[in-house]
């Protein structure tokens, strides 16, 4: 006879909530189905579903098998980065007021840590125009979607009407959105994959290097965005989204040598999941970390085995909750005892399942072979720093490590999250521009990212896409 594991209960108690809030909706309206990807001709010939019309709401993951899940034969099919589906999407600021931009949702195969085929997921803007017939670079932002529910990812949260995800806490996406939208105001093209994947692994680092590679692959393989393989590609990613930037610049060069990754951004830097999971017990931070090693748990069944075997009932009772909510409300439930109050081993941090899982998440196991800007707010009580400093040490060993590393001391880990903005564009604007990063190691010690002169322009230009965007003008016309 079947069983049901815990991690297949969460998700269809996650289902089930969603499907309250609105499976009656598209029932009543009639929303069409997706073709199945299984009945499309080769990847290459992937026809381009049109976008739902207005007010038709989109529908959640949960609710969505046929684009999220498509048949695993199918998945195994294909190359890493290949086309299963595409369609065209509809995207919104805070799900209400639409933008006037081309956008597209690819689902695509790529693989998982033990080697084994997945579909994922990716999002991509195009700006209108031609960018007067110049190469058009490609950012690869990885928002910090920090959930472990399927609901709560970028390609859900940013299409237009797309409510429950807004109404339970995920407002870190839409707000972080500025950032992808003024770089499209910039004439790049911009992916945001869901690197969680298709279990929603919040921190499973490693994960969801391989989904943004096989993203960026798909993003390059799609007629309508006009790419090449040898298109100028710059990665970028915030606190959780740093996780999976962190990871993919390490892992780039042996898993998608072929890509022409000019540089790599990251703040707020997740560099040692133990330290942090140290650091938030007792804490502020608990309930989002607490959050994070159960999305592990779900790319590593050996940590959800010893979960199974040595995790304590109120952590087990507050499972299903903590894995049905975004971002804010998973947050909820702070200042938690994480190690004995949550676990009947004595030290659960060192036993050696969890030791093994954290060191496979730590950064370091490789240096990046492009330019790397990392940021650290220095009082960080999410990600501390200390970490980040011995990340840095470590890659600077290498003589062709190029790292420039600021830390923030007038800043926390959310107001960093605002004042990098600026400079992160600036940055990326650089490398795409062809001007040399520095070469080797340099760290820096500011009041705040936000006081340098030379970023204020794109604080400005920034300011100007979003409203540009909210009064339906075409973004990144030139």
């Amino acid at each position: 006879m079947d069983t049901v594991s815990p991690g297949n209960l969460g998700r269809f108690r996650t289902a089930v909530f969603i499907a309250l809030i609105a499976a009656a909706i598209q029932v009543a309206v009639g929303i069409p189905a997706i073709a199945s990807p299984s009945e499309t001709p080769a990847a290459e010939q992937v026809p381009v579903q049109p976008p739902l019309p207005f007010p038709i709401p989109p529908a959640p993951p949960e609710l969505d098998p046929g684009f999220y899940a498509p048949p695993a034969d199918l998945v195994a099919s294909k190359q890493p980065g290949e086309i299963i589906a595409a369609r065209a999407v509809h995207l919104a600021f805070y799900s209400v007021i639409p933008f006037n931009i081309d956008a597209w949702q690819l689902s695509f195969r790529s693989t998982n840590t033990r080697g084994e085929p997945i579909a994922a997921v990716t999002t991509l803007m195009k700006p209108r125009g031609d960018n007067a017939g110049a190469p058009r670079p490609l950012l690869s932002y990885q928002f910090p979607q920090d959930s472990n529910a399927q609901y709560c990812a970028a390609s859900y949260v940013l299409q237009q009407a797309s409510v429950p995800g807004n109404i339970t806490g995920q407002f870190d996406i839409p707000f972080e959105f500025v950032l992808p939208l003024t770089a499209l105001g910039a004439g790049w093209a911009v992916a945001m994959p869901d690197h969680e994947g298709p279990d929603s692994a919040f921190a499973a680092g490693p994960l969801g290097a391989r989904i943004t590679l096989d993203g960026i692959r798909a993003a390059e393989n799609f007629e309508p965005m006009g790419l090449t393989p040898q298109t100028k590609v710059g990665l970028a990613g915030y606190s959780g989204g740093a996780i999976t930037t962190g990871h993919t610049a390490e892992l780039a060069g042996s898993y998608a040598p072929e890509l022409n990754i000019v540089g790599a951004s990251e703040g707020g830097v997740p560099a040692d999941i133990k330290a942090m999971y140290q650091l938030a017990s007792g804490n502020l931070g608990s309930g989002l970390i607490f959050s994070g090693l159960l999305g592990v748990a779900r790319e590593y069944p050996e940590l959800a085995a010893y979960n199974e075997q040595h995790m304590k009932p109120i952590g087990k009772a507050l499972t299903p909750i903590k894995n049905s909510l975004c971002l804010y409300s998973a947050a909820l439930l702070p200042f938690m005892n994480l190690t004995d109050g949550m676990y009947d081993s004595p030290d659960p941090l060192n036993d050696p399942v969890p030791s093994k899982v954290f060191d496979a998440l730590r950064m370091g196991h490789s240096v990046p072979k492009m330019p790397m800007f990392i940021f650290n707010s220095n009082p960080d009580w999410i990600a501390p720093v200390g970490p980040v400093n011995t990340l840095v040490d470590e890659y600077c060993r290498d003589p062709n490590a190029q790292v420039h590393y600021t830390r923030d001391h007038f800043s926390e880990h959310i107001t960093l999250e605002i004042d990098s903005i600026a400079r992160v564009l600036l940055w990326m604007k650089e490398r795409f521009d062809g001007v040399p990063a520095e070469p080797g190691c340099s760290i820096h010690d500011e009041g705040s990212m936000a006081l340098d002169p030379a970023s204020w322009p794109l604080w400005l230009q920034g300011a100007g896409t979003l409203l540009a965007g909210l009064l339906q003008q075409p973004i990144g016309s030139r």
